[in-house]
Formats: C-alpha cells, structure tokens, sequence
C-alpha cells in the first residue's frame, strides 16, 4: 500500500486545544491555530430561537455549571449563564478564518444542520468549511448542499452501509482511531474515499495511523501532532 509522510497529513484540532483552553471557545480555537493546526473541529447546536452556538454537550452542565439544555434556551441565556463563555457560529468562524473549520454536528437535527448552513453562508465561510456528525443531520447537509464537502463520522466495526454512503456523497471516511486496520484504508480508498481519524492522543497511535496512510487526525493534542509532523 501507498503510505503518506507525515508531512501530508491534516492536523485538526479536535474543539480547539483543550489541555490549554476550555474546549469549544474562542481562547481554545486561537490556542489551536497558534498551534500550527490545518483545521479546528468545532460542535455546534441550536438554541431555542434558532442561532448556531458552539457547545457539545446538550446540557451546560459539564463545562459551566448548569444543568440547562441548550435547546431550552435563547442565544442571549446561553451568554449569559456562560459569561459569553460559549460563542455563536459565525463569532467561531471568525476567529478560525485563518485555517478550514471541520462543524461536528452531534444532535439528530436536519433543523440545526440546515442553520448551521445558512450561519456558514452568511459568514462567508462556504469554501473553509466541512462537515462531520450524526448521519441524519449529514444528509440534511447533503440535501440542501450537494456541494458541501462531508466527512462521515463512523465508530462502529462494521462497515458504513452502501445506502448511507450514497444519500450522504463524503469525501472522507472519519473513524474512530482504534477501528483503522491497513485494510480499512485500502478499502476506502479503493471506494475513492480519503481516511480520518478521530481522537487519537498519544504520539504512538498517531504514528501507527500516520505509517498506514491515514490522511488526517483530530486530536485533542494537536501541538503533539504538530511536533510530530515536524511543523514550527
């Protein structure tokens, strides 16, 4: 098989770097970019009135303190509980202009993935942006743009099926790390797919995806995947 050199692969910083800084917010996103990462992997959910805000969790409890569902609240309450600790869609995107933006969207929501498009259109930020997330919220993606490039979230040991892959049309194939064999990404290839993982953190196992061609890793460590790619 054909392997990369490290060199080629794609660094993205999975929520920012968030050993550093709070993942999801703007301070972990510029820690990111500082970093040398090729792209920040972000969540995103909406809110009660509808606006795309950057936060994984459905609830704000694990990272602010409260035990409010963000779809039960406006923009507006999610910045104010949160100290405007959990930025909007578009203010995300504008700190992370400088590289490509990988929008992870968690919920099963064709609603919040058609907002989170109209968000990226409105910023700008079309030609920047890719996608991964719930396969419902994908084909929603897919449905309203057939040009929007998908990265197809995969964490099971079987294979994705035919149908899936046909409704949602990815670029990529992002697997969790621990399912990637040599023969996963000859398969994928062969099916003209390029191969991500997700979320290796420790310079051993991104070696051991690196050595198998895997073109691009999201890591909650991306200074380390930097380093090893030798990046300044």
């Amino acid at each position: 098989m054909a392997r990369l050199t490290g060199r080629a692969a794609v660094a993205v910083a999975h929520r920012g770097d968030p050993y550093r800084a709070r993942e999801n917010t703007l301070p972990s996103f510029r820690s990111a970019i500082a970093a040398g990462a090729d792209a920040v992997e972000l969540d995103v959910r909406a809110t009660a009135d509808g606006v795309p805000v950057v936060v994984h969790d459905p609830t704000l409890r694990r990272l602010w303190g409260h035990d409010r569902p963000v779809a039960a609240l406006t923009a507006a309450e999610v910045a104010e509980l949160t100290g405007g600790g959990v930025p909007t869609l578009a203010a995300a995107l504008a700190v992370t202009a400088p590289v490509r933006t990988l929008i992870d969207l968690p919920e099963r929501s064709a609603t919040t993935a058609r907002a989170t498009l109209a968000a990226v259109r409105a910023a700008g930020a079309a030609d920047r942006v890719y996608y991964c997330g719930d396969p419902t919220a994908l084909r929603a993606v897919r449905e309203a743009d057939p040009a929007a490039e998908i990265a197809l979230t995969w964490h099971r040991a079987t294979r994705p099926p035919a149908t899936l892959l046909a409704e949602v049309r990815p670029r990529w194939l992002n697997f969790r790390f621990g399912l990637i064999t040599e023969a996963t990404v000859e398969r994928a290839r062969s099916q003209g797919y390029r191969v991500a993982a997700w979320t290796p953190d420790t310079r051993r196992t991104m070696r051991r995806l690196l050595a198998l061609g895997v073109e691009s890793l999201t890591t909650n460590r991306v200074t380390t995947l930097c380093r090893l790619l030798d990046r300044p």
